[in-house]
């Protein structure tokens, strides 16, 4: 096994337990050992720190495995880490009975680059690092073990991948496809899982309460939900008694799915949803010109910022989308307003909204402070790791 070397004072990050070793603080690898392998990781004087998978192609040259240092990285390491992981979902009151649950959740769940979703028998499996693709059989094998689920589907194809050098794979790792269309039940709601070919691993499980939380304030209320998706948020404002629902999404395929998962849904009154397939910030310009307003908006967009380097650029479409929303909200209404941004802070979006309330000469005062799941946990020693976050804002 090779060993990482930290510069004078670098060390200090892993002693926090942070899992991330960046470029600079590298001094040498001694040895030689390809992408993914494990290192063992000492500070500049020889003090093993932990173990780590290393990548010479990322930003990002070590992912801690380990904070223990002599812990061996091996099949049965990870075992333990994804039964664990699956163990305290268990102990949750509140994801008791979810047919859509996060199993494994990356860093926060000690193993960084693994993301691994079940829907009812069907888990599918992100991989995004050069460590967990080196391990891919043992994660698969951990995963058939814990859950005792059919079907495992590897949908590791998403950009990032290109960052740590690596190609898109996806792929049935355990069991086949059914003949059945993928479909789970949230909060007395039917959805269709596009597994294969649809965003992250085929749905935003991170966004399950916030749409509970829609569905109680939507009651005889006139709601718009921008960037729709599939229409999470809209079918649970119509189960929770909306008067109508305006969804928005530049994206065809998706509405047809939202309009396929209304129709899973007969007790849903079809009649008061309404699709427009448009782009999101010229549709609400033209919805302001139009003289509409709404008491419940949702503003749920695709991530701006992928890295704090890019959180400026980010920073204006938040507020260009904001403003216009806030213009839209009858008095007294509501906005319930999201950034899934890794590179935008809570405190920086928090600070970008009510840029856009002064903007438009309204005052906004926070209801409730929204974030993912329970199932997407945030170790308090990786706070990356909280990439959502948001507002539910009530406007005199």
């Amino acid at each position: 096994m090779a060993t990482l070397i930290l510069h004078p004072g670098k060390e200090k990050s892993v002693l926090r337990r942070h899992p991330w070793l960046f470029s600079g603080a590298v001094a040498q690898l001694d040895g030689r050992v390809r992408p993914g392998a494990t290192v063992d990781v000492v500070s500049h004087e020889g003090r093993p720190l932990a173990r780590a998978a290393w990548n010479p192609a990322s930003q990002i040259r070590a992912r801690v495995w380990s904070f223990d240092a002599a812990e061996t990285i091996d099949h049965a390491f990870f075992k333990r880490r994804i039964a664990a992981a699956v163990a305290r979902r268990a102990s949750l009151p509140e994801l008791a009975g979810q047919q859509g649950l996060r199993l494994v959740h990356a860093e926060s769940d000690g193993l960084p680059g693994v993301i691994a979703d079940r829907y009812g028998d069907t888990v599918v499996v992100q991989l995004t690092t050069a460590g967990a693709d080196k391990w891919r059989a043992a994660i698969a094998d951990s995963l058939h073990q814990a859950t005792g689920c059919a079907r495992i589907y590897e949908r590791s194809d998403v950009e990032v991948r290109k960052l740590e050098g690596l190609e898109a794979v996806t792929g049935w790792l355990h069991g086949e496809a059914g003949g059945d269309e993928l479909v789970i039940e949230e909060h007395g709601v039917r959805m269709t899982v596009d597994y294969v070919g649809g965003h992250k691993t085929g749905f935003y499980l991170d966004q399950r309460e916030n749409r509970r939380r829609a569905a109680e304030l939507a009651r005889g209320r006139r709601v718009l939900n921008c960037f729709c998706y599939t229409a999470g948020f809209s079918l649970q404002a119509l189960a929770g008694g909306a008067r109508e629902v305006v969804s928005i999404d530049s994206s065809g395929p998706a509405l047809a799915t939202a309009q396929r998962n209304l129709a899973l849904n007969p007790q849903l009154d079809a009649a008061r949803a309404i699709w427009r397939e448009a782009d999101v910030f010229a549709e609400l310009r033209n919805l302001r010109a139009s003289g509409e307003n709404y008491d419940l908006i949702i503003l749920d967009p695709p991530k701006f910022a992928h890295t704090a380097a890019h959180a400026e650029r980010a920073g204006r479409a938040y507020k260009d989308i904001n403003l216009t929303a806030m213009r839209l909200l009858a008095p007294g209404g509501l906005l319930m307003t999201y950034s899934c941004s890794g590179g935008v802070s809570a405190e920086l979006f928090q600070k970008i909204v009510a840029g856009a309330a002064l903007d438009v000469g309204r005052t906004a005062r926070i209801v409730q402070r929204l974030q993912g799941a329970a199932d997407h946990p945030v170790d308090l020693a990786f706070p990356e790791g909280e990439y959502l976050k948001g507002l539910l804002l009530q406007l005199d």
